[in-house]
Parts: C-alpha cells; sequence; structure tokens
C-alpha cells in the first residue's frame, strides 16, 4: 500500500465553518478517488461526525486526508487529531448508541461502521486520533457481534 497523488491535505478544525469545509474536502478527495455516491455519503458522514467531535470534545485539531492505493484499489485515509481531554473509557465511547449530546447522535460506533477501517488512541489529558479508512469498491464491513 502506497499513497497516491492528489488530494493529500492537512485541514483546521477550529470552527463550524471548518466543519463546512471538512464536509467539502471529504467529498471531493473520494469522488476524485472514484467512489460512488453512496460511499461518498458514508465517508463524508462519518468525518463529519469525527470533525465534530474533534472541535466539541477535543477543543478543536486537524484532519489530514491521504489518498493510497492498494494494488488496483484506491482508498481514503483520514486522520482526525486533537489535544482535548481524551476520552476516559473508550469501550464505553464505541459502543452502539452512545453519545454524550449534540453531533449526529451515531457517534464514534457509528462512525465505525462506516467505514472499512477504524482505529482510535485516546489519552486522558493528552488528546484523541482516530484513524479511518475507505476503499473504492470494497462491501461494508460485517457487522461486529455483541
Amino acid at each position: 500500500m502506497h499513497t497516491a497523488a492528489g488530494s493529500q491535505a492537512r485541514l483546521p478544525i477550529r470552527s463550524d465553518m471548518d466543519l463546512v469545509w471538512v464536509r467539502q474536502h471529504v467529498r471531493q478527495a473520494a469522488a476524485q478517488l472514484g467512489f460512488g455516491l453512496v460511499d461518498q455519503t458514508k465517508l463524508v458522514t462519518a468525518a463529519s461526525e469525527l470533525a465534530r467531535n474533534t472541535l466539541v470534545y477535543g477543543g478543536g485539531g486537524t484532519m489530514e486526508t491521504e489518498p493510497l492505493v492498494e494494488s488496483t484499489t484506491h482508498g481514503l485515509r483520514l486522520t482526525f487529531s486533537d489535544e482535548g481531554p481524551g476520552i476516559p473509557d473508550l469501550e464505553q465511547a464505541l459502543s452502539d448508541g452512545f453519545t454524550s449530546g449534540g453531533g449526529l447522535g451515531m457517534g464514534l460506533g457509528g462512525a465505525r461502521r462506516l467505514v472499512h477501517e477504524f482505529g482510535i488512541e485516546s489519552t486522558p489529558g493528552a488528546g484523541t486520533t482516530v484513524r479511518v479508512t475507505s476503499w473504492v469498491g470494497r462491501p461494508p464491513r460485517p457487522r461486529e457481534e455483541s
């Protein structure tokens, strides 16, 4: 797997207007890589939720986009980083239906279901980094049994 030429970018997340730019950039980058409309929408929805979390709970931060190529398949990796208070209970934060208010109400668990790969690192007092990747034309991840 390697980085593809194109829409590599780093966007600030400091205001509601930045959330609009994040959504527009992700949709444009996904379209350029060949994502269909449904997959674009899933990725934009996940990005919107994660960007809002970065702003509201992390006090702001950044989103980095990285186009990927694996064999003949294109993908897009999004990394959201903040230096906020961190998430004290990751398992609870990732559980379905958990929300601490605001946002789209789907939380981290909902964002995780919309992408192919999901990783999160959070250290209380030192911030959170969420990394998601989606691939063009790949079927969705199976739902995890609870």
